[in-house]
């Protein structure tokens, strides 16, 4: 079996739902960017994926990292894939040109990376991180720290990693117990253990820089006492070489359900030499420029492997045969309503998850480098209301399309030779790390709505309201609206009630966070299927415009309602539930 990007959906997405050349062109950075290079890229990206990742992925997973002497070796390939990934370009796709980024916008750069993430989940994940830290780094480190180590990141040469998670302190950071303490020449002296650190140890690069959440002598308790320090695993000269070790250790790596072939660490940093990253004690806000783009990459995760998934198990019904058709005759499996139920409810759940995606990273494009003051400010509320969305629904779709896929091959689905049961390890983690769904839900309920000044919510409405109002001709696309309006409005009647309700029973309330979650994100997904039926009005594409209608009336029938049911148990309530003794739990 293989794994072919969907480049036909993507280019879609970017010239007809989004149309990114004109909608970023308005910016300096990307003015001289156009479709035909954005389709060029995508098709290498595509080339890469399929041809030299996807191979590397099965058996990755079976032969996994190898931890000897506290080095991490990663499977046969996967340094060679690294090598040719970042001499192609890709690791600076989308950074700064001033330290030898392509400056790319980052609407492009999701789609390369649900590419990465459907060939092979484990070698995405180190670039991934290192882009997230390249991204820390830039926005909030001294110039010297960013002239030294912002150039060989984007190059590939030198990796990164996010020193967040101590045994024990997961989510609830203020607690953690890493110290730092100044050395009076500029430098830090940095002393803890973080575990569960993706790519804090491996043979890909020649140096890991460590972005570690530590805490200064007299630093307020709690996360409003925690600072950001950039940690390398080997010191930098200050002409830029190389210079000795910097007691920087991996202890131990994790023995996992899935992703494999990404070393999960212990890391021991033992009076290791670091650098302050932003002001002291702000280092959340500093971590959290590189926690949210990890929530998106994370979530783009889910989508990748739910479009593999998709692929490998439709490939598989129409080659197997079992039972009969309506006429009596021997059928393949796919001409079995069950079996494309399956089907088209992962297409239905991926192909909006995609497009939110591209949305989204036209708004953190925007927030960066619009030249309108008021528009970068819009563009950050809307990430900031959309990211725990994302990453949570993404990867709870993302897993559920991996179980649907399993389940069309059926006990092929459970043996390894086929690959469905290494996606559905893989999709677990998605769900789990960088915040739990069920902490994205929390923040999502609680500081993005109940708590929340700012209108985020309000601004999503008025941009659904936006797409209400335009001319569409199509039936589908009049019953999209139809549905969408009277989504918008229960579910703003559901955020309404949640307001009034927080502030006499905050605990009780969040007992409905997941539903809330799931909720908003059916209503973005109808959402989105709108823009794409509209787009479809005018599409020459025959083959790509009937796939597209089915799944969205797929959606509309089967996956739409579904946010009512979630609103009506978000009012429910849970307070039976909270009062419960843990006996009776």
């Amino acid at each position: 079996m293989s794994y072919k990007a969907p480049l036909d959906d993507m280019n879609f997405l970017l010239n007809q739902v989004f149309n990114v050349e004109k909608s970023l062109g308005e910016i300096d950075n990307f003015a001289e960017f156009d479709s035909n290079l954005y389709g060029a890229i995508l098709e290498e990206a595509a080339k890469f994926s399929e041809n030299v990742l996807f191979p590397l992925n099965r058996t990755g997973d079976e032969e996994g990292c190898l931890f000897e002497d506290g080095k991490v070796t990663t499977p046969k390939g996967f340094k060679e894939a690294y090598q040719e990934f970042c001499q192609a370009g890709w690791q600076g796709s989308n950074g700064d040109p001033e330290f030898g980024g392509q400056g790319l916008p980052k609407a492009l750069h999701v789609l390369v990376e649900e590419m990465i993430y459907s060939a092979n989940t484990s070698f995405c994940l180190y670039p991934s991180l290192t882009n997230g830290a390249y991204h820390a780094i830039h926005a909030h480190a001294s110039d010297d720290l960013k002239q030294t180590y912002l150039p060989p990141m984007l190059e590939g040469r030198w990796a990164g990693a996010m020193g967040l998670t101590e045994p024990h302190a997961g989510s609830d950071l203020g607690i953690i117990k890493s110290k730092a303490e100044d050395n009076g020449d500029g430098t830090f002296k940095i002393n803890g253990t973080k575990i569960f650190i993706t790519g804090g140890e491996h043979d890909l690069s020649e140096n890991i820089i460590h972005l570690v959440l530590a805490k200064l002598p007299g630093a307020p308790d709690g996360p409003k006492g925690i600072s950001l320090f950039l940690v390398p695993k080997i010191k930098v000269n200050a002409d830029g070489s190389l210079g000795e070790a910097n007691q920087v250790t991996c202890g131990s790596i994790e023995h996992k359900m899935g992703i494999k072939a990404s070393s999960t660490c212990v890391m021991n940093f033992d009076n290791s030499e670091g650098y302050l990253v932003g002001k002291e004690n702000r280092g959340l806000f500093a971590m959290f420029t590189m926690m949210n783009l990890e929530r998106l990459s994370i979530g783009i995760q889910g989508i990748g492997l739910g479009e593999t998934s998709y692929q490998l198990a439709k490939a598989y019904a129409e080659e197997r045969k079992q039972g009969k058709n309506a006429s009596g005759e021997t059928a393949t499996i796919i001409q079995h309503a069950d079996v494309r139920r399956m089907l088209m409810q992962q297409r239905a759940n991926t192909e909006p998850g995609r497009a939110l995606a591209v949305f989204m990273g036209m708004q953190i494009d925007k927030q960066y480098f619009h030249s309108d003051e008021n528009v970068r400010n819009q563009s950050a509320g809307i990430m900031a209301l959309l990211t725990p969305i994302a990453k949570a629904f993404f990867t709870d779709k993302g897993y559920e399309a991996c179980n649907h896929g399993v389940q069309v091959l059926g006990g092929h689905g459970f043996v390894r030779e086929w690959g469905l049961e290494q996606l559905i390890r893989d999709a677990k983690i998605a769900q789990i790390y960088e915040g739990t769904n069920g902490i994205q839900a929390q923040d999502l309920l609680v500081r993005k709505v109940c708590l929340d000044k700012a209108g985020l919510l309000e601004h999503l409405a008025e941009l659904i309201k936006q797409d209400l109002a335009l001319d569409s001709c199509s039936e589908l696309a009049s019953k999209y609206k139809t549905q969408l309006e009277s989504s918008l409005v229960e579910f703003t009647d559901t955020a309404t009630w949640l307001k009034q309700e927080f502030a006499a029973r905050s605990y009780e309330v969040q007992g409905g966070a997941v539903d809330f979650l799931h909720a908003a994100g059916y209503l973005v997904y109808g959402w989105m299927w709108l823009k794409m039926v509209a787009a479809l009005e005018s599409s020459e594409d025959s083959v790509l415009k009937a796939r597209k209608l089915a799944a969205a009336q797929y959606y509309l029938e089967h996956q739409f309602g579904s946010l009512s049911l979630h609103c009506e148990k978000v009012k429910t309530g849970y307070r039976a539930l909270m009062s419960l003794d843990n006996e009776t739990i």
